[in-house]
């Protein structure tokens, strides 16, 4: 199991950070998003 992480993690190192770049957006949309009817 921890083999097959390690194997997926070198395989898409490429891809890693954009991936995590990608889902720190989405997070800090939805806290916007969630924080806006009080800012009205």
């Amino acid at each position: 199991m921890i083999e097959q992480i390690k194997d997926a993690v070198t395989r898409s190192r490429d891809t890693l950070l954009s991936d995590a770049i990608g889902a720190m957006a989405l997070m800090v949309i939805l806290v916007v998003g969630l924080h806006l009817p009080n800012f009205s």
